[in-house]
């Protein structure tokens, strides 16, 4: 099946190249990557264009300029120009373990979004990340990340566990699957259906929505997060702003409140109109 990956950045190509190593190193390989630009400046289109050579995976750098915080926006435009029924969410933050499409794809099925897990880095382990950590795995080892300055931690443990342990455990635990835009796939046919990502939302909450709307519209999440993993790389959070947060609440208080499935600032706006 032919996967779309979809990937978030702004203004980090230090990071997102890590990334991109690591798509380049899953053990799926029926796919193509679009890298969802929030409105970076030339590094991060510069490091796309030299790395495309290297990548055995067709990549797309979906753009548009900076004029405050949309990622919404980029994702919708990026969802509009996907090629795969199947559509992989991530950011450019975060280095994708070799199996993590591998994962989504098998448990792909009708009616239903994956949501997958992932460990947060301190900086100092995010900074000794190398390409050939990426490349050999040792990036996504809970034994190498422990030598390297993480601390041990529930999620952390994640990635020393083999599948069938990974397996029983997504079966079992209480925690209901959300959809986080950090590692959640779902069929792009259901994106259209409740019309993608809110352009009304900034951070805080914006993929949960998406996937709140998913569920009332009868799609429901699988729970992968032992399963399918990612580790995220440290960084600063200067996005934040607590009008945003406060505003993107009271959406998210509607739209469960009224079991909305549409947004009416959405994927539409980036699709061609119907004849």
């Amino acid at each position: 099946m032919r996967l779309s990956v979809i990937v978030t950045t702004y203004n980090h190509p230090r990071w997102l190249e890590r990334v991109l190593w690591g798509y380049a190193a899953q053990t799926y390989r029926d796919f193509e990557l679009l890298v969802a630009d929030d409105g970076s400046d030339a590094p991060t289109g510069e490091l796309i264009e030299r790395m495309r050579a290297e990548l055995p995976f067709p990549v797309r750098h979906v753009w548009h300029p900076k004029q405050g915080f949309r990622k919404c926006t980029i994702l919708n435009a990026a969802i509009a120009q996907a090629q795969g029924p199947y559509c992989f969410f991530t950011d450019g933050d975060c280095i994708p373990r070799a199996d993590l499409l591998a994962v989504h794809v098998a448990a792909a099925r009708p009616g239903r979004f994956g949501s997958g897990g992932y460990l947060k880095l301190p900086m100092g382990t995010s900074e000794a990340i190398t390409r050939d950590d990426i490349r050999t795995g040792r990036a996504t080892d809970a034994r190498w990340l422990r030598a390297h300055g993480t601390p041990w931690s529930r999620q952390l443990q994640r990635l020393a566990w083999g599948p069938r342990v990974a397996t029983l455990l997504d079966h079992l635990t209480p925690t209901g699957a959300t959809f986080n835009g950090h590692n959640a796939a779902v069929w792009r046919e259901d994106l259209i259906r409740v019309n993608g990502f809110d352009e009304r939302l900034e951070w805080g909450g914006l993929d949960r929505e998406l996937g709140e709307r998913l569920e009332h519209a009868g799609v429901r999440g699988m729970q992968l997060r032992h399963r399918a993993l990612v580790v995220h790389l440290d960084h600063g959070r200067g996005y934040k702003r607590p009008e945003a947060i406060a505003r993107n609440r009271a959406i998210r208080d509607e739209v469960a409140a009224q079991r909305l499935t549409w947004t009416p600032a959405g994927l539409d706006r980036h699709l061609p109109a119907a004849p």
